[in-house]
């Protein structure tokens, strides 16, 4: 009868049977399917319009902008307010 392996020789059963694709396998179409837009990027936020990076893409970084900075002066006005009634002795 002789000694068995402990550990089985054979290879499990697969998971996930699902089969891979090498990129090399690949047509060339199949790798990306969108167009390529950091050079049109980089036309737009190189330009020379005065205008900061964080603003160069128009009215929706505008109100980003503007949100960002409403939302930041009202925590700070409202940790203020927070700060100075923790510092109030309470009447009883």
């Amino acid at each position: 009868q002789g000694l068995k392996p402990i550990v089985s020789t054979e290879s499990p059963a697969l998971i996930f049977g699902t089969t891979t694709k090498l990129a090399s396998d690949l047509p060339a179409t199949d790798s990306f399917l969108g167009k390529n837009k950091v050079p049109d990027l980089q036309k737009l936020f190189q330009k020379a319009d005065g205008l900061p990076v964080h603003l160069k893409r128009g009215v929706p970084d505008k109100l980003l902008y503007r949100t960002t900075m409403a939302l930041t002066i009202g925590g700070t006005i409202y940790c203020l307010v927070a700060l100075y009634m923790a510092s109030l002795p309470r009447n009883q």
